[in-house]
């Protein structure tokens, strides 16, 4: 016996006028929420950066609404349409094809501007990769920074990471798979051995995370080559003041290590990794020690 069809959904409530900024999935479409289905179904217009992908997420749920495009390219064009249509009393529905919160999206501008303007809006909160990946990380999750993404040249990089040694909070950043393998081995440099995990292709068929020292995932990524998909990378908080070694016992560690025939650079590796500090400070503090020993 065939089974019944499912029961249609009931005609979704009447919206305020006001601009909705839409959680959509980030890969299992069935991770929208009921809210988010009846605020797409009631809009006006659902602003998107992608009518291609935004009219397939609406035909799998059997909505149909008027798109409006909103993308890099027409964004300084569509702003003021946009709001201006919010000042007529519209009740405009906005989905980011990278998920909320619009990071290195045209809807974060829109947003701004809605706010300095004192236009209504409203969240449909749902998924969200910066959320998903720490649920699963294995890291502290009671105090966390979200970094987004690091600068894409090398000095740039580096000197983000210095800024993001002392956080004492788990680290979330975005990074693109071809850049993975040297971002990790910039982190394990700047910010010394911590625990950390990859966290990609959240929700989808792929998904994985991999937990493991910083060194050791960049060894890993450095000998796979870029994987596949989005990712997320998390790493442990900073040591907290208590925790971290004073520096003369660095200085000590330093000077035995010297004295044995260690090279500095091999020297500086294994003390690192033994207090769990920056490879990077430990060098410098051997250097120092070396001009003033003469």
């Amino acid at each position: 016996m065939a089974a019944a069809p499912p029961s249609p959904r009931p005609a979704p409530p009447p919206l305020e006028p006001g601009l909705y900024v839409v959680a959509t999935p980030i890969g299992n479409l069935r991770d929208i929420t009921l809210r988010a289905l009846d605020t797409l179904a009631a809009a006006d217009r659902v602003i998107c950066e992608d009518t291609r992908l935004t009219g397939r997420l609406l035909t799998h749920f059997g909505l149909k609404r008027p798109l409006l495009p909103y993308h890099e390219h027409n964004a300084a064009e569509m702003r003021p349409k946009i709001l201006a249509l919010l000042r007529e009393g519209k009740a405009l529905a906005l989905v980011s094809d990278a998920g909320t919160p619009l990071v290195s999206d045209p809807g974060f501008k829109l947003v701004t501007e809605a706010a300095a303007a004192d236009l209504p809006m409203f969240t449909v909160p749902g998924p969200s990769s910066v959320t998903a990946a720490l649920a699963i990380a294995g890291l502290p999750t009671d105090r966390f920074f979200f970094a987004g993404f690091l600068p894409a040249k090398r000095a740039a990089r580096r000197e983000a990471l210095s800024g993001l040694r002392a956080i004492p909070a788990t680290l979330v950043i975005l990074e693109a798979p071809q850049r993975l393998a040297e971002s990790l081995a910039d982190m394990a440099e700047m910010l010394g051995p911590r625990p950390a995990a990859i966290a990609r292709e959240l929700t989808k068929i792929h998904e994985e995370v991999r937990r493991a020292p910083l060194p050791a995932l960049a060894a890993a990524y450095a000998a796979e080559g870029a994987p596949k998909g989005e990712l997320v990378v998390l790493v442990g908080a900073a040591l907290d003041a208590a925790e971290a070694p004073a520096p003369e016992a660095i200085d000590a560690a330093l000077t035995d290590a010297l004295k044995s025939g260690l090279a500095l650079k091999d020297a500086a590796a294994a003390i690192a990794a033994l207090h769990g500090v920056p490879r990077r400070d430990v060098y410098a503090r051997g250097l120092a020690l070396k001009e003033r020993s003469g």
